[in-house]
Formats: structure tokens, C-alpha cells, sequence
């Protein structure tokens, strides 16, 4: 008889007997997809679904430590230099790629992939150079976090550029402009004002001729 397949759940580690197949079950909560009868048995189906999440704080501490690794490796490592900026092999400063920085690190909840953001400042050209050139190491990053973290398994990195400093310079260099337009409106108008009213003045004075009577 055919049973349909249903979802158990179990807080980990896991109390089944086939717990210690599966990589990584010890942390977080394991969802197996089995039949009531290997519920029952306590046999594992080969290719079952696994999805075990790690506990919120961890994932908080390796997000913390994956960013101070990175921050480390941006001013230390030649190879992300010289990914960042390729002018530093003709002899630039090796110290520009500081320009880089991480301003935010996102873990998931299973501890398998890391969005990095990273916020660039310069010209447009060099900000692109840049965010390709550490997409280009993505691989060379995960392998030389691994050798610094003690990780069972280095998560995948995928890094994204952050432009929320960039949007945010831009609207306060526009706000800015208007202020100093609205400033210099207001000193024209004033200027104009001022100059009105001194040629007010200016005919306010008695005519010395006046009450005088011409005869031919």
C-alpha cells in the first residue's frame, strides 16, 4: 500500500538513529520528508530533503567574523588589491583599496551562503572595476575564509554593491544646491529692495526750484 509522503520535524541534534548521515544535523532544526512507515522503522530515505538551520545568535557571530575577515583582507591581501584596483600593479598606491569597504555581512539561516555589501567610493568607472573585480575572487574568498575560520563548511560568497551612501551624498548635494539658491534669491531680492528705496530717498528731498516762475 502506497503512503503518502509527510514532513517530520525534530529539533537537533537529532533523537533518529540515522542522524549522524547527514553533514551538519546537530545544528539547528533538521526537516526529513519520510512516510509514516519510515517514521515508524526509523530508516532514512536516500535523497531525502534536509534543511537544518543554525541557531539566530551563531548566525550573528559568523556574520560579525566574516566581516572583520574581510575588512582585514581588503587592506592586507594583494590578490583582492589588485582585483579592486589593477592600477596597484603599475605602482598606485596599495592603500586606495581602503576606498572599499563592507558595510554589511548577511548569513543565512543554514550557514551556506554570505551576501557581502560593500560600498565603494569614486568614479563610477572605478566603483564598476571594483564590484567586478571581487565578484571575479568570490571563489579565492570563500577559500582563504576557510583557512582563517574554523567552519565546517565555508559558505558561499556573493558580494553586492551597496549605493545607499552614494543615493544618500546625492540627495544631500541637491538639497544643498537648493538651499544655496533659495540664500541667494533672498540676497538679490534684498539687494533690489535696498536700491528701490535709495532712490525712494533720493526723491524725497525738496526741489530747490521749486515755487520758482520763469518770465521770458
Amino acid at each position: 500500500m502506497f503512503h503518502p509522503a509527510v514532513v517530520a520535524s525534530c529539533p537537533c541534534p537529532n533523537p533518529y538513529p540515522w542522524r549522524h548521515h547527514f553533514p551538519g544535523a546537530s545544528a539547528g532544526t533538521v526537516t526529513v520528508r519520510v512516510t509514516p512507515m519510515q517514521v515508524v522503522t526509523g530508516k532514512a530515505v536516500v535523497g531525502s530533503r534536509i534543511r537544518c538551520m543554525a541557531n539566530p545568535r551563531r548566525v550573528q557571530m559568523v556574520a560579525k567574523q566574516i566581516r572583520r575577515e574581510l575588512s582585514d583582507m581588503l587592506l592586507t591581501d594583494k590578490v583582492l588589491q589588485y582585483a579592486i584596483l589593477p592600477e596597484t600593479s603599475l605602482g598606485a598606491d596599495r592603500y586606495l583599496s581602503s576606498l572599499t569597504t563592507v558595510t554589511d555581512v548577511q548569513v543565512s539561516g543554514d550557514l551556506q551562503v554570505v551576501k557581502v555589501f560593500v560600498s565603494v567610493f569614486g568614479d563610477e568607472r572605478g566603483r564598476e572595476v571594483a564590484i567586478a573585480g571581487l565578484k571575479s575572487k568570490a571563489k579565492y574568498v570563500r577559500s582563504e575564509l576557510g583557512k582563517r575560520m574554523k567552519l565546517r563548511l565555508t559558505p558561499e560568497i556573493r558580494f553586492i554593491e551597496d549605493d545607499s551612501f552614494e543615493k544618500g551624498s546625492r540627495v544631500i548635494a541637491i538639497l544643498d544646491k537648493i538651499k544655496n539658491e533659495k540664500s541667494s534669491g533672498s540676497q538679490n531680492k534684498e539687494r533690489l529692495n535696498s536700491s528701490t528705496n535709495e532712490d525712494d530717498d533720493e526723491w524725497d528731498g525738496e526741489d530747490p526750484e521749486e515755487g520758482v516762475i520763469y518770465v521770458e
